[in-house]
C-alpha cells in the first residue's frame, strides 16, 4: 500500500531522528548534509524506485547513486528502514570491522556504488543509464550530488555526455543547501546559474522545494513520452542544511557537526514536538 503525503512527512522526521541517533553514538558523521537530503531520500525509495531487498540482484531494478557519499548516514537509515539490513546493525558506525563507515561501499546491502571521492557519482550514473539503453531495459537512474560538488569537473563531462546520448532514463538531483565544509558555495566556488548552465549542455531542468514532499514526487515521475525532445533530467532541490533541528539549520559548523548529549536531546526533544504538530 502506498503511503500518504502526511504519511511520508512523519517519516521523513522519524529518518532525521534516526540519523541524529546513530552520529550520536558513533560521536561521527555529517549531520547537516545528511538531514537535508532525507526527504529526498524518502520519497524516492518510498514512492518512486523500484527497487527492494528481494530485487537487488536484478537488472531491470532501478539504481540509485549517493555522490554526496559524506552524507552516507541519510542514506543507511533509509536502506535498513526497507528492509535491506536491520535498524540494530547501524550502533556499528564508525566502528572498527563495521561496514558501516563513513561513506557509501558496497559492503553494505542496497548500497550500488562506492562513492565519497566527490565528482564521481554521476559519470557512474551516465554508465549505468547509457547500459540500460543498450540492454534495451526500461529501468532509470538516480543521482545525488552536493551543489558544492559541482566544483568538480568531471560533473560537467558527465552532464555534456548525458545529454549527446539522449539519457531520459537519468535524473541528478542536486542537493542545493549552498553550504559546504568551508563555506557558502557562492563564496568557495560560484556555480550560480544552475538551471541555465544545464540548460545549456541539453538538460531538463527543475527547480523544486526538496523538503515538500508534493514537489519532489513530480519531479521524480518518468518524462512523457510524447515530449519533442528526449533529453536527462536534473532536478534543483533547494533545501536547508540540518533541516528539521532549528540551531543546526543553514548553520555551517554543522557540515560534519556530532551533537552533544545536550544538543542532542533538545534536537530529538524538537522533532517530536513538530511529529506531534503534524499528526
Amino acid at each position: 500500500m502506498s503511503l500518504t503525503d502526511h504519511q511520508l512527512r512523519q517519516k521523513s522526521l522519524q529518518y532525521r531522528k534516526q540519523v541524529l541517533e546513530i552520529i550520536y553514538h558513533a560521536g561521527a558523521g555529517h549531520t547537516g548534509g545528511s538531514l537535508s537530503c532525507i526527504d529526498i531520500l524518502n520519497v524516492l525509495y518510498n514512492r518512486v524506485l523500484r527497487v527492494s531487498p528481494e530485487n537487488f540482484g536484478s537488472p531491470d531494478r532501478d539504481r540509485y547513486i549517493q555522490s554526496k557519499g559524506h552524507s552516507v548516514e541519510a542514506l543507511f537509515v533509509v536502506l535498513a528502514d526497507k528492509g535491506f539490513f536491520a535498524f540494530d546493525e547501524l550502533k556499528s558506525l564508525c566502528r572498527y570491522g563495521s561496514h558501516f563507515v563513513g561513506h557509501p561501499t558496497r559492503k553494505v546491502p542496497g548500497v550500488e556504488f562506492n562513492t565519497g571521492a566527490l565528482g564521481h557519482g554521476l559519470s557512474i550514473g551516465v554508465g549505468s543509464a547509457i547500459a540500460a539503453k543498450k540492454d534495451g531495459r526500461d529501468c532509470r537512474t538516480f543521482v545525488l550530488l552536493g551543489d558544492g560538488e559541482l566544483a568538480e569537473g568531471s560533473n560537467w563531462e558527465a552532464a555534456m555526455c548525458a545529454a549527446h546520448y539522449q539519457l531520459d532514463n537519468l535524473t541528478a538531483i542536486i542537493d542545493h543547501n549552498t553550504l559546504q565544509i568551508t563555506g557558502r558555495t557562492r563564496d568557495v566556488c560560484a556555480n550560480a546559474p544552475l538551471d541555465e548552465k544545464f540548460a545549456a549542455f541539453g538538460w531538463e531542468v527543475m527547480t523544486v522545494d526538496g523538503h515538500s514532499i508534493e514537489q519532489l514526487t513530480s519531479a521524480f515521475q518518468p518524462a512523457s513520452p510524447s515530449r519533442q525532445t528526449v533529453r536527462p533530467r536534473v532536478v534543483i532541490a533547494n533545501t536547508i542544511k540540518g533541516r528539521g533541528v532549528s540551531f543546526m539549520e543553514d548553520v555551517g559548523k554543522w557540515h560534519h557537526g556530532v551533537p552533544s548529549k545536550e544538543e542532542y536531546v533538545k534536537a530529538m526533544a524538537e522533532i517530536d514536538v513538530t511529529m506531534k504538530a503534524e499528526r
